[in-house]
């Protein structure tokens, strides 16, 4: 067989495979520590991409009109820009080499400010450097939340209802969820002026819900089980006085044990917290939008915003820790640390040219909020996050990228006594009594993320055009489900949601 007449054949095979090639689907290296590099920009000829994620990896998808001449490129703060063919990358890893930066250079392409001039001019710039104007953003958002009881005693001392004891205590303790995580997602269009709420619509392209429906903590299912204990025990017109600590308090008791006047008012009005909650979960865009627009909001363009750095500048001690390289531009890197009482320190990263800053990260000094009274405590004890700014068609500097993440701790620790009694009842009124000793406490965190893949400018009147869609609601998934952002460019997602999965 002539070799020459396959060749062609050959060719045509490998043309189809490369063309077939829908994705490409990487981890990002640092050459020199072997590190995962996050927040790097991967593109196609510099046209709108993504950012890799915490852990260096992420996945593109390649437009449909690729060509030999498209390349991709990947960006990351500190490190050459790399560009590689994007028709025949096949790699499952790429290396970035970080940027070696001589002072003399700088100094070449600026002055030798004082870092006080650098910050004055950043705040002075603030106006000029960043988009304020009506956009039209594509959008992808994800929020995950995460509870962990990690105490949790009952303690009786006394009872004088059978059924209400130690072992039923415990039963119930062992059947709450001791963990709980649930993930949400959504790609959108965000319509309207970044960080403000008032003048912002959400289009929702599509949305998902990860978590588990078993692990759901309901109170519901433990008022059922209580109610038909108390039911067999509790008298007509009793009433339940309640202390804690040094309060008391009278409680009505649950009128669904009997039929009563009573009984149709506290259905009625259970039945309308029930639709609250519904309306709650119902009006899934707008409680999403006002967490995105917080997100923009809390940043150190807006003068409300909690990172204060600039607007009171004199509270912070700031420091040029080095220089470092962006898209071809250098790029001061810049310590902040707060002199007494504020609350964040972290790094910012500022073009030397034109003083905007590139990126910021922070993370809380001392807890936020603390609260001890009583046996109640309460501790916001984490917020920490990163900010990332790109110039948008407008050769102005929008969201890039956007990360927070909290964290709190809930705790209780008090004496509880619970007394059954009834006024139509002669002589002494107290029916039952139980006295116990609780300690609870449930940790908290949850993270967000927002990528902005595509900004562009938009006129009043395609503003007032849109129309939301306030009714949307995200698919429920039980499960991980690799296929479900297919075919549309998001964050890679991490571990903790690759391997969730709800228990059968």
């Amino acid at each position: 067989m002539n070799l020459l007449k396959l060749t062609p054949f050959f060719t045509l095979l490998a043309t189809i495979s490369v063309q077939s090639q829908d994705a490409i689907k990487a981890r990002i290296i640092d050459t020199t520590t072997q590190q995962t590099i996050p927040f790097a920009t991967i593109a196609i000829s510099n046209n709108s991409g993504v950012i890799s994620n915490d852990q260096g990896n992420f996945q593109l998808y390649l437009p449909k009109n690729i060509s030999g001449k498209d390349s991709l490129v990947i960006q990351c703060l500190g490190y050459e820009t790399k560009r590689l063919s994007a028709l025949t990358f096949k790699d499952s890893i790429i290396f970035l080499k970080p940027k070696s930066i001589e002072l003399e250079e700088v100094l070449i392409s600026n002055k030798d400010y004082s870092v006080e001039e650098v910050i004055e001019k950043a705040n002075q710039n603030l106006m000029i450097n960043y988009d304020t104007n009506l956009t039209k953003s594509t959008l992808f958002y994800r929020a995950s939340y995460a509870t962990n009881i990690i105490k949790h005693e009952v303690k009786l001392k006394k009872t004088s209802i059978p059924e209400l004891n130690q072992k039923f205590i415990d039963s119930i303790l062992n059947d709450m969820p001791k963990y709980n995580d649930d993930h949400t997602e959504i790609l959108a269009n965000l319509y309207g002026k970044p960080g403000v709420i008032e003048s912002q619509k959400l289009d929702i392209i599509k949305a998902s819900h990860l978590y588990d429906k078993n692990k759901e903590i309901t109170f519901n299912n433990y008022e059922e089980r209580f109610n038909n204990i108390l039911k067999k025990h509790v008298k007509r017109d009793s009433y339940f006085k309640i202390k804690s600590g040094i309060f008391g308090t009278k409680q009505d008791m649950d009128s669904t044990i009997f039929e009563t006047k009573e009984q149709k008012e506290t259905n009625a009005l259970l039945e309308e917290k029930k639709k609250e909650e519904q309306e709650r979960k119902k009006n899934f865009l707008q409680y999403r939008k006002q967490s995105i627009s917080r997100m923009q909001r809390n940043s150190f363009v807006f003068e409300d915003s909690y990172l204060n750095f600039l607007e009171k500048s004199n509270r912070y001690i700031f420091k040029i820790e080095d220089y470092s390289f962006l898209n071809d531009n250098f790029v001061y890197k810049i310590s902040f640390t707060p002199k007494r009482k504020e609350d964040f320190k972290g790094t910012l990263y500022i073009n030397t040219d034109d003083f905007a800053i590139v990126r910021v990260d922070y993370e809380n000094t001392q807890p936020l909020k603390t609260f001890n009274l009583l046996g109640i405590s309460f501790k916001d004890y984490l917020k920490k996050g990163t900010l990332i700014y790109a110039k948008n068609t407008n050769n102005k500097y929008a969201l890039k990228y956007a990360e927070v993440e909290n964290g709190n701790r809930f705790g209780i620790k008090r004496p509880l006594k619970i007394i059954e009694k009834n006024k139509h009842t002669s002589g002494r009124r107290k029916q039952n009594e139980l006295t116990s000793d609780i300690h609870f406490i449930l940790s908290n965190t949850n993270k967000k993320q927002l990528v902005i893949f595509e900004n562009e400018s938009i006129s009043d009147t395609t503003f007032a055009n849109f129309e939301e869609k306030p009714t949307v609601e995200p698919i429920y998934l039980p499960a991980y489900d690799p296929d479900f952002w297919k075919g549309y460019n998001v964050i890679e997602p991490n571990q903790a949601i690759k391997t969730f999965k709800s228990i059968e």
